[in-house]
């Protein structure tokens, strides 16, 4: 199938690491031009020059710390400098540390807001103005699981994600005239450095071993296993591209089945 996205530019924010770089590499491996962002530059250097050279694709590092709105302003308007536009732009960043009402605090609420939060409000901004200009676009935020189920010894991941969801739903109205689409995608149990390290601080809160922890949760899971970021990053690229022209204003779940809600 021919995703129709050869000619499109795509920023994609996170992407040193995990999901945010497996989304780039699906989208360059489509033919899109892609920017990539996070705060480890030697990594996002490192990885575009692997993009390009097993892709064809032109991949463009671009250093960024989403909690710094400056720097997003700065970025956002390198890449349409350098690339000519942003067609699409896939907003993801770390999640928020975890932990219970009893044991966060005001340093962590305020760190998690700016990380999941305030940076999927300002990425939105810069993006969604240069799509405009090029009169449509795709507005992509990557959320997690837990904007369908809380998840335990996640509250601000609860908290934080869920308003994305509400942020991603009223701009797919707003800009909908404007041929822009705003969608989420949100993932459930991927094997990435994230996932990994919350599964050894479940084994220490537990007694048992990260392993063991993992093994409960594949077991849970309707298809027996974690995610493997490509999958994930292919399903970015499909929202993206011209075959997904009428999706907007929802939220795609990847999750090998884990959730059990019936509206997922």
């Amino acid at each position: 199938m021919d995703l129709g996205l050869d000619d499109k530019i795509a920023w994609v924010v996170g992407a040193s690491s995990g999901l945010g770089l497996a989304s780039a590499w699906s989208l360059a491996r489509e033919g899109t031009t892609v920017a990539i962002s996070a705060r480890r530059f030697e990594d996002l250097r490192r990885h575009a020059a692997d993009i390009e050279r097993e892709t064809g694709s032109r991949c463009l590092p671009l250093e960024l710390d989403v909690t710094d709105p400056p720097a997003i302003e700065k970025v956002g308007r390198a890449v349409s400098r350098e690339l000519g536009g942003i067609d699409i732009c896939v907003a993801n960043a770390g999640g928020p540390a975890p932990g219970t009402f009893a044991g966060l605090g005001e340093d962590q609420l305020r760190a998690a807001f700016d990380l999941t939060t305030a940076s999927a409000w300002r990425l939105a901004k810069v993006a969604t103005d240069s799509m405009q200009e090029r009169h449509g676009g795709a507005m992509i935020f990557i959320t997690s699981g837990s904007v369908k189920e809380p998840i335990a010894n996640l509250l601000l991941s609860n908290m934080m994600r869920p308003a994305v969801v509400g942020l991603a739903k009223t701009l797919s109205k707003e800009l909908g005239p404007r041929g822009i689409r705003v969608v989420c995608v949100a993932p459930g149990r991927i094997q990435t450095d994230r996932v990994a390290a919350l599964d050894r601080l479940a084994a220490e809160n537990s007694g048992l071993t990260a392993e063991e922890v993992a093994e409960t949760s594949r077991s849970s899971i309707p298809l027996g296993r974690y995610g493997d970021p490509a999958e994930f990053g292919d399903v970015v690229a499909f929202v993206a591209s011209e075959r997904a022209s009428y999706m907007t204003g929802n939220t795609v779940v990847v999750d090998g089945g884990a959730l059990r809600g019936l509206l997922t």
